[in-house]
């Protein structure tokens, strides 16, 4: 596996970023820890590729994430003297030009330092010649092709692996610029290169993958987001996550001791379930089988990952695209007391009586939010929400011509009308094309500090495994055992996100019996009761019997995505602690002792 007979010692790596605007100080404090071989940071969604195409529109030199400059000029020279590489993809669409900009901060510090950039993962300009030779672009999950759509993406961006990173710091470079990798290319590419693993080495890259995926979003791997609220005893901000990865790809996370937070198989767990499809978890670079992990606590702050398996690849890479749906705006209006379904529907009407009608715009959201109880005991407690959104291609509709009508209801309509805000103006808003490309139409290229070129080679490829979708065992046992009706979190913990259009709720539990119940228990048709909003939706189920976990994965959730969703909860992130609030009934054996 290795160049060498002996192998190394496992590499540390720790994340420092899990997301474009995160803490700005967690690169500082990272460096400033405990010793490290390299930091990363995960800098790029698919909303913030959005984000930075708008950016650049503005000025053509930037598209990068300027808040990684702001760490690297505080942080480069102690990473010089301690010897740790950095390796980021805050290049985002411009990766040359944030490559520039840290070469100009290293000579203004006087620094011994290297910067490679990586490129390569940018087809836009390329996307009307691809579709001539016949590539369709279909949308994974509508099934449409892009020329149907008839849009104009602004931005188009393959999702490139980890041995691009690897080649770069193989001839020496200290800061590797990235642009759309897969985050988990991040971990992948700086242990490949610190083990000398092949690119065959299906087993390894399965597991950096896995320690990849789990310290992609900082804190969320030690003790943020967590359900289990009442395991995190220190509250304090979590320390950022660190991977110490075996030259085998087994790895154990742990973070800098004093640091608040928690790592335990809980944490781990949650980390692994989020934002994922199925259990098969495909990667430039390998496919990764998370049903095979298994997690251990290896001692305070310390959790071991082991038996990860991998396979070859699929032969076709994932591209993030992006177009302009038009213009939205949204207005929420206050509804107090009794009567709350007719104001509602009294505003509705009055509304677009003023506006000319719903079909005057392309699309009409409007969603009643009851916060109200009866007989409330503060003001607080007795009012609900009507939430109308508007979207057209035509700014002017849903501009101050909406908001203001909203206005002109204040007197004219229902008692006790106010509003969240004022008058609000229209903002442009993107819609998410997720898509694929065959691997071969790519050039990954790494641009060397030396100002030499590289190409990458592709790995060797299979067709597209196909995950197992997985129907729960019919349970004969259900209506013969004691039950309690309580809510599902008081047995079951959870962890929920965003892929695109589609929400993901990961459940898992903590006892042979509570899983053999939950697997039984939680079908399909169990879930969508729970969560009633999913019941005109495509719901894939999957098990991790080794993680004791389900995975369940709701198409259309969330719409075309973050940027277009009308959801108040536009990325699901509550989607797993509203599941956790709901009541079944719970065999009364697999409670929680109480005292």
């Amino acid at each position: 596996m290795s160049e060498s007979d002996t192998p190394r010692r496992p590499i540390r790596i720790g994340n420092a970023s899990g997301f474009y605007g995160d803490r700005l100080s967690a690169f500082r404090d990272m460096v400033d820890g405990s010793p490290v071989d390299v930091i990363t940071g995960d800098y790029l969604a698919e909303l913030t590729m959005l984000i930075l195409w708008k950016a650049r529109k503005k000025d053509p030199t930037t598209g990068y994430a300027k808040t990684f400059l702001t760490q690297a000029r505080q942080s480069l020279a102690d990473c010089a003297a301690k010897g740790i590489k950095i390796v980021v993809n805050a290049g985002g669409l411009n990766p040359a030009g944030l490559a520039d900009e840290v070469r100009k901060l290293i000579a203004d510090q006087g620094l011994d330092l290297t910067v490679a950039h990586l490129e390569g993962d940018d087809i836009r300009p390329r996307l009307e010649s691809l579709q001539a030779e016949g590539h369709e672009f279909r949308h994974l999950d509508k099934g449409s092709t892009l020329a149907e759509a008839v849009v104009s993406p602004v931005s188009a961006n393959a999702y490139l692996g980890g041995w691009g990173i690897a080649a770069a710091l193989r001839k020496g470079a200290d800061v590797v610029i990235c642009p759309r990798v897969t985050d988990a290319a991040l971990v992948v590419g700086t242990s490949a290169w610190w083990h000398g693993w092949a690119r065959t080495d299906f087993d390894a890259l399965a597991g950096a993958v896995a320690a990849g995926h789990i310290i992609e979003c900082g804190p969320q791997a030690t003790g943020g987001n967590y359900s289990q609220i009442r395991e995190v005893h220190d509250r304090r901000y979590p320390g950022s996550p660190i991977a110490e990865i075996a030259h085998d790809g087994s790895f154990v996370i742990t973070k800098d001791p004093g640091t608040g937070g928690l790592v335990s198989v809980g944490t781990v767990t949650a980390q692994l379930l989020y934002e994922i499809d199925g259990p098969l978890y495909l990667n430039p670079d390998v496919a990764a089988h998370f049903e095979t992990i298994e997690i251990t606590q290896d001692g305070p702050d310390r959790v071991r990952v082991a038996g990860t398996t991998g396979s070859p690849p699929p032969p076709d890479l994932k591209v993030a695209m992006n177009y302009i749906g038009g213009f939205r705006n949204t207005m929420t209006l206050v509804l107090t007391g009794l009567d709350i379904e007719e104001k509602a529907a009294w505003a509705v009407d009055e509304l677009f009586e003023i506006l000319g009608g719903k079909e005057k715009f392309d699309d009409v959201d409007v969603q009643l939010l009851r916060y109200d109880i009866p007989d409330p005991p503060t003001a607080a407690q007795s009012t609900a929400h009507l939430r109308v959104t508007v979207k057209d291609a035509d700014r002017a509709k849903v501009d101050r011509a909406f908001s203001n009508a909203v206005t002109e209801i204040a007197v004219a309509g229902y008692a006790g009308f106010h509003t969240t805000t004022p008058p609000s103006s229209a903002s442009e808003f993107g819609v998410y094309w997720p898509t694929l490309i065959p691997a071969r139409e790519i050039e990954h290229v790494v641009f060397h500090a030396d100002g030499t070129t590289e190409l990458i080679d592709h790995c060797p490829r299979t067709q597209t495994p196909v995950p197992a979708l997985t129907p729960a065992p019919h349970d004969e046992a259900a209506d013969t055992v004691p039950t309690a009706r309580l809510a599902l979190g008081s047995v079951v913990a959870a962890r929920s996100g965003d892929k695109g259009g589609k929400a993901n709720v990961g459940v898992w539990t903590d006892t042979p019996e509570r899983w053999d119940w939950l697997r039984r228990h939680l079908t399909v048709d169990k879930f969508i009761e729970l969560v009633p909003e999913a019941a005109s939706l495509p719901v894939h189920r999957y098990e991790l019997p080794n993680l004791r976990a389900l995975n369940f994965v709701i198409v259309g959730f969330l719409g075309d995505g973050v940027a277009s969703s009308t959801r108040t909860d536009a990325q699901a992130k509550g989607l797993g602690e509203y599941l956790r609030a709901r009541h079944t009934d719970i065999p009364t054996t697999l409670l929680p002792e109480t005292n």
